[in-house]
């Protein structure tokens, strides 16, 4: 199942084989990140091509997990996601080299027009118990 974050992108996990030896496959769990066009478009930018697969469910960011999450009320919750991205168009807009850090996750950044979203190994590790170290020099 992937996220949706209006005005952002799209937060997704997809299985990979990685192949070990001459017969010996193993499937992990590999973070994905689909920066959205609507951010893109505007300052010309390009990031690394990203196919989300057909299969793949996409749903919109649960606002009200989120709040019950954080203890937060959902309104406060969504106006901090808005203002996020918000802030982060701005910077695109005046300043071409910017990283913006997600908890947990990993860093989105901006350099030389060129946006890519790099994940923690602690994420990959979560997403990949039983071959964690594998899936962490794969990514």
């Amino acid at each position: 199942q992937g996220v949706l974050v209006e005005g952002l992108g799209t937060f997704c996990t997809v299985e990979e084989p990685l192949i070990l030896g001459d017969e010996e496959v193993l499937l992990v769990r590999r973070p994905i990140f689909k920066f959205g066009m609507q951010l893109m478009r505007p300052w010309r930018l390009t990031c690394p091509k990203v196919t989300i697969p057909d299969y793949m469910i996409i749903e919109p960011l649960n606002y009200l997990l989120l709040s019950l999450v954080t203890s937060l009320p959902r309104r406060v919750v969504e106006d901090c996601v808005k203002e996020t991205i918000l802030l982060f168009s701005l910077y695109l807009e005046n300043k071409p080299n910017v990283a913006f850090a997600f908890r947990d996750i990993g860093v989105l950044t901006c350099h030389n027009d060129r946006v890519c979203m790099l994940f923690y190994a602690s994420c990959i590790r979560r997403l990949e118990k039983r071959a964690s170290l594998i899936a962490a020099l794969r990514t």
